[in-house]
């Protein structure tokens, strides 16, 4: 299997797409100014105390305040209060190594007996901020490297479950404790199977640098403000998912590009060629074919496999898959086991949409009735088989009698959720059309703006596919009379996220130009 990573870099917003032999298989969006990302620490202040939860609020700076449970504070918690306690007394950092440790605290205990409204604590952001829900904290701070996390206050080395080999868990557990300074805890990662010391001590490295940073930065911290920002998603991303499969990373940002080319050398410097800067024409998601696949994967129904297709539905309780067979008539296969193949191939599909669509909580997929127990204890093996490769964590339920499986799946993040629907824009939804072949007369209106009330004489023009076609075409198209009128350098871009009538300008160095000025003036 082939792994590609494309990044698309936009001034509001970063995609990240994952491809795995050209198919779509993991989508990530941010927005450009996006906060209180998971990783993340703040020095948060309690806001109140909620004894039936056993849990409190807790103003971070968000419009919603976040929630932090009695279970999130972590069996450090005494510690960490103690050290932040000193430093803020102190105005001077203490180092960790040098702490008394103080007992861990109770599972069963009470929020009220740990915390009080108005008291500043150390915390990290868990989960973000969902829907009306604001972000979920811990108190148990951590920095995870692609070999390890690091965890202070804490005396504790283990192993991830995944590494199954009982020879290579002591080895690593071994050396860990051979490495690491005192009073700071590790979980080793599934990543960390057969590295060297070098790599693990490197790491630890970079990662105690990332503690101290922020334990300087608690001196001077005011409540509700950011201690530590967790690395930008593309290379957090990147950090869970590498692997020796990848062949090509492709960025169309110069800065994003450096700090991706950067961390690969540092982690894999033999794989460093594999970082490429993307300048081509097309936009970069239309390039490697991921737009179309956007525009495809993310509807109600999702089609998968000889006319077999998928209902997704979304509810504020669960998420509902519907398999449908679609148009089989003519297979020469008995209805039982047509029923297994369609079922089959949507397991394939929807182990992909969970994962693409980072869906979360409770998901009901309904399947086609198969009677045969053999057939229905194989759909489960191979739902197993097919969600080992998630990195979310989740669990799966046999069939039930009613032909139901039931999935949960831990999510972190919002939900990707992308339009696939748009408003007419012809007549944007008022149902009244302009006549289209009037569009290339507002183009050129907007082109006779720019060039002699703006003063602006280079820039590109990103318009639909048919329509830059139709703007081309010719010995004299219409693309080269409008340069020649206008005294312009224009370049035409194709683009399929746009529809037919619309477009968007922007300058020589990528920015987007305003024309609202010229539709005030009209």
């Amino acid at each position: 299997m082939v792994s590609e990573l494309v990044v698309d870099v936009q001034p509001k917003e970063i995609t990240i797409a994952v491809l795995e032999d050209k198919k779509l298989v993991e989508l990530q969006q941010e927005a450009q100014d996006e906060s209180f990302a998971v990783g993340n620490i703040y020095l948060g202040k309690v806001k109140k105390l909620m004894p039936a939860l056993n849990a409190s609020f807790v103003d971070v700076g968000h419009k919603k305040d976040a929630f932090l449970h009695y279970l999130d504070l972590g069996v450090e918690f005494n510690s960490i209060v103690d050290f932040q306690k000193t430093v803020v007394e102190k105005k001077k950092v203490t180092q960790v190594q040098k702490v008394k440790l103080k007992p861990i605290i109770e599972k069963d205990g009470l929020i009220s007996e740990k915390l009080k409204p108005g008291q500043e604590i150390l915390v990290q952001i868990a989960k973000e901020a969902i829907s009306t829900k604001g972000p979920r904290l811990t108190a148990e701070i951590s920095f995870a490297g692609r070999f390890m996390v690091l965890i202070p206050f804490i005396e504790r080395v283990s192993v991830s479950q995944k590494i199954k080999s009982r020879e290579e868990r002591a080895r690593l557990r071994q050396l860990v404790q051979s490495i690491k300074p005192k009073n700071f805890g590790v979980i080793i990662r599934t990543n960390a199977e057969g590295k060297k010391v070098a790599e693990l001590d490197g790491e630890l490295k970079t990662l105690l640098k990332r503690w101290e940073e922020t334990s300087e930065k608690l001196v001077k911290a005011k409540p509700a403000s950011l201690i530590y920002e967790e690395t930008g998603r593309t290379v957090a991303l990147l950090r869970d998912i590498f692997s020796p499969s990848f062949e090509q990373i492709h960025i169309n940002d110069k800065n994003v590009y450096n700090q991706i080319a950067e961390y690969v050398e540092l982690i894999a410097p033999e794989r460093k060629n594999i970082v490429k800067l993307y300048n081509g024409a097309l936009p970069i998601l239309d390039n490697f074919g991921v737009t179309k696949q956007i525009k495809s994967l993310f509807g109600t129904t999702v089609t998968f496999k000889n006319g077999a297709y998928l209902i997704i539905e979304h509810t504020e309780a669960l998420h509902v898959i519907d398999v449908n067979s679609g148009n089989r008539n003519k297979s020469s296969l008995g209805q039982e086991d047509n029923a297994y193949e369609v079922n089959v191939a949507a397991a394939e599909e929807i182990a992909r949409q969970l994962r693409l669509r980072d869906m979360g909580g409770i998901i009901v997929v309904d399947f086609i009735d198969m009677h045969s127990g053999e057939h229905r204890n194989k759909l489960l093996a191979k739902m197993q088989e097919l969600m080992s490769a998630d990195r979310a964590k989740h669990n799966i339920l046999p069939l039930s009698k009613f032909g139901l499986m039931q999935i949960t799946r831990q999510r972190v993040r919002p939900e990707m959720e992308v339009t696939t629907s748009e408003v007419c824009p012809t007549c944007f939804g008022k149902g009244k059309i302009k006549s289209s072949i009037l569009f290339t007369d507002t183009l050129e209106r907007k082109i006779d703006y720019l060039s002699n009330h703006l003063k602006v004489k280079k820039f590109s023009l990103h318009i639909h596919p048919y329509v830059a076609a139709y703007v081309e075409q010719g010995l004299i198209s219409l693309k080269l009379k409008w340069k020649r009128k206008y005294g312009i350098g224009m370049k035409i871009v194709p683009n399929q996220k746009l529809g037919f009538l619309q477009y968007f300008f922007y300058d020589k160095e990528g920015n987007e130009i305003d024309l609202k000025e010229e539709i005030e003036m009209k």
